[in-house]
């Protein structure tokens, strides 16, 4: 497929980035964007330039230990660590602007936190083939609920039990692990294999993208992103708005592996991608336009219910 476009389809701190080149407009929308494991605020280069060049504003996040961020992944132990650099960025902001915060992948579990913790700056919460659970990472009654229901077995015994996607169909070196704690104890951080990146998480993005992201990626705090969990009492969290957007050509978080979140907690709104779990690199043009539309829905929403 290459770095073609399909049409999308409706279906139902120190690590901020800062430089922007955004002319402001009347209209003009403010983009978080967080990457997901391993990830940077450099794989959003295509999508941060196209909504920039459309004037909208637009802030990169290097989650702890991702990107320029030189904390060691196999230090971070809990999910506040890790996700410190999106909650500092979200008080930082004036009480008054509202957002749109964009997660991909495992960056779905930081737009979660940060919209139990800011939910009034928060005009939508996307989530990009990301992980979608209300009250984070698996808490202990999933667990049990999941020996009764087999949509919550397909999410967290296949997607998240590990910290990391299951890629055993790829063979047992899958990921680079890492051991910070010792051999004899469980990884302490994970990144997909060289060897797999073009056939798992790239499969559609052009091959250039692909040589960028081996070259860029780095260890996944598995530790960290095990640990999230979020309260239950912040019942403001469910009136912010959630969009998901499916990828269709996934084989990182499969189809049915999104769907299966998307049935236990519905977004407002579904879309889809006819494009690999990367759409910053492989489907930007159709992604950017997805995000102002929805950004423009949001807002118009929004401006309808104050009058």
């Amino acid at each position: 497929m290459g770095s073609s476009e399909g049409t999308p389809s409706t279906a139902a701190g120190s690590g901020i980035s800062t430089n922007t080149c955004w002319a402001p407009a009347e209209s003009a929308h403010h983009f978080v964007l967080v990457h997901g494991i391993g990830h940077g605020s450099w794989c959003w280069y295509r999508i941060r330039t196209l909504l920039e060049s459309s004037g909208h504003r637009v802030s990169c996040v290097d989650l702890a230990s991702a990107g320029v961020d030189r904390t060691d992944a196999n230090t971070l132990e809990s999910f506040g660590e890790y996700n410190r650099p999106l909650i500092d960025l979200m008080a930082s902001l004036p009480e008054n602007e509202q957002v749109v915060v964009v997660g991909h992948s495992a960056g779905g579990l930081s737009v979660t936190e940060a919209s139990h913790k800011f939910p009034n700056k928060i005009r939508v919460a996307v989530y990009l083939a990301a992980t979608m659970l209300r009250l984070g990472f698996c808490t202990d009654r999933d667990v049990l609920d999941s020996l009764n229901h087999q949509l919550l077995q397909i999410i967290i015994n296949i997607v998240l039990v590990q910290g990391t996607p299951d890629l055993s169909s790829y063979g047992e070196n899958a990921y680079e692990l890492g051991f910070g704690k010792g051999t004899n104890n469980p990884p302490t951080s994970a990144k997909v294999a060289t060897h797999l990146l073009r056939e798992v998480v790239y499969n559609t993005s052009p091959p250039e993208d692909c040589t960028l992201a081996a070259m860029l990626l780095k260890p996944g705090p598995i530790m960290a992103l095990q640990s999230a969990r979020f309260d239950d009492d912040h019942e403001a969290a469910e009136g912010v708005e959630r969009v998901y957007i499916k990828t269709m050509q996934d084989n990182v978080v499969k189809p049915e592996q999104q769907d299966a979140m998307i049935k236990r907690w519905p977004p407002s709104k579904v879309y889809a991608l006819d494009c690999d779990h990367s759409p910053f690199f492989s489907s930007p043009f159709l992604l950017s336009g997805l995000l102002l539309n929805i950004a423009a829905a949001a807002a118009a929403a929004a401006a309808g219910s104050s009058n």
